[in-house]
């Protein structure tokens, strides 16, 4: 099998009766180059076929075997393929028409790229397309329906409030259209949490006050050890208060800090954020405020995560805790990551407190309970005090637990 390269130069072809028989191409056929010719005869002008011979338009034959296929390349255009016999002193040829075609593209053009690639977002996300094929045109949809070169062209970043599917192609000349690429975005708008009316005094940063104590609750079985210090990793703020605690017997620590004096305030929302080193061992997690009115009266908000009970704790009549509806594990919050808590309550004249309700990292727990909870401890009047206590489970163990941007809002 041979390879022919030949000029361009249109000629007009006519069949003559022979007997060649020329299989491929027709007369008239439209080909891409390179392309085969087949043929054959046995007799040249009624006498024996010696060779056979095929030339493009005016060229120079090439000799082949009465029998043949051939391989012929030819520019663009419409040609004339002449198709020869030779015999003991005669020869003949068939005239054909073909017109030569660019080969059709087998390489498809790349799938479409996304950025940012496709998941869950918490806020309107503007999507970039882009191919790595040169000069590629990439159409998309954003309904569900497959894109075509009909659906809308790609020109600027696609702007993504809502859940939706994006699917695109690219077109690109000397390429096959790409595959369709997809890509799903899911906007959640995250939880607003609690509202804190313009009036309100904020305490904030009580993290980092430096009359913080701390002891062991002589309310929990057996005894606990704790120290504390302002540390910069990890924190939020750049001031985040490290706890270290020990205990045997499920024994509790207490770390507390008086921040203002008030007696008037009735309305509190307690925001912070709780970070718990891997390997520490923690059956309840408390966050507390205290609040001395005017009466002498102290009122105790006391709230916290029941790693026992695996529900939201918080202080009932004689002090003793009650047990919400509301589900809470610490042992289940993951380690080495911050997670934030917010607690809404209030009081009223006679020191029953509402619990209304608690966001853990964004996620309300309705609580709407309200129990009595005022005592006669004797402290100063006006006195405001939180307190952040760790208890541990079992005979003995420890804890490091990291807490910031504590901000006590009350009006």
């Amino acid at each position: 099998m041979r390879t022919y390269c030949v000029p361009l130069l249109l000629l007009a072809g006519i069949t003559s009766a022979s007997a060649i028989t020329v299989k491929s191409p027709a007369s008239g056929a439209t080909v891409n180059s390179p392309f085969n010719v087949v043929a054959s005869t046995e007799t040249c002008h009624a006498k024996p076929a010696v060779s056979m011979g095929l030339s493009i338009d005016h060229a120079k034959a090439t000799i082949e075997l009465t029998n043949f296929s051939a391989k012929v390349v030819a520019s663009e255009g419409a040609h004339v393929l002449h198709v020869k016999c030779w015999g003991k002193d005669v020869n003949d040829e068939v005239l054909l028409n073909i017109n030569v075609v660019p080969t059709p593209p087998t390489q498809p053009a790349a799938t479409p790229a996304f950025s940012p690639a496709a998941g869950n977002y918490t806020a309107t996300q503007s999507v970039a397309l882009s191919d790595v094929t040169a000069g590629a045109a990439i159409y998309y949809t954003t309904n569900g329906s497959a894109p075509t070169t009909s659906s809308a062209q790609y020109t600027a970043p696609i702007s993504v409030s809502a859940s939706q599917t994006i699917e695109a192609i690219a077109i690109a000349t000397g390429y096959t259209t790409s595959g369709m690429a997809r890509a799903d975005y899911v906007i959640t708008t995250p939880p607003t949490g609690p509202t804190v009316p313009s009036n309100a005094i904020v305490a904030s940063s009580i993290q980092t006050r430096n009359n913080w104590h701390f002891n062991h609750d002589a309310g929990t079985p057996g005894n606990a050890e704790g120290e504390t210090s302002l540390v910069s990793t990890p924190s939020l703020s750049g001031n985040a208060r490290e706890v270290n605690s020990s205990y045997t017997d499920a024994g509790g620590e207490i770390y507390s800090v008086s921040y203002a004096k008030d007696t008037v305030s009735s309305h509190f929302l307690y925001d912070v954020y709780v970070w718990i080193e891997a390997g520490s061992k923690i059956a309840n997690l408390e966050m507390d405020s205290n609040q001395v009115t005017s009466n002498g009266q102290t009122v105790i908000y006391a709230f916290q995560c029941d790693g026992y009970a695996k529900v939201w704790d918080y202080s009932g009549p004689g002090a003793k805790w009650v047990k919400s509806k509301q589900p809470c594990d610490v042992n289940t919050w993951s380690t080495n990551a911050w997670h934030h808590i917010q607690i809404s309550y209030q009081r009223d004249n006679s020191g029953n407190v509402t619990y209304n309700s608690v966001w853990l990292d964004g996620n309300e727990q309705a609580l709407n309970a309200t129990v009595p909870s005022s005592f006669s401890l004797g402290w100063a009047a006006g006195v405001v005090q939180t307190q952040f206590q760790v208890d541990g489970p079992g005979a003995s163990g420890s804890s490091t637990l990291y807490f910031d941007n504590l901000t006590i809002s009350r009006w």
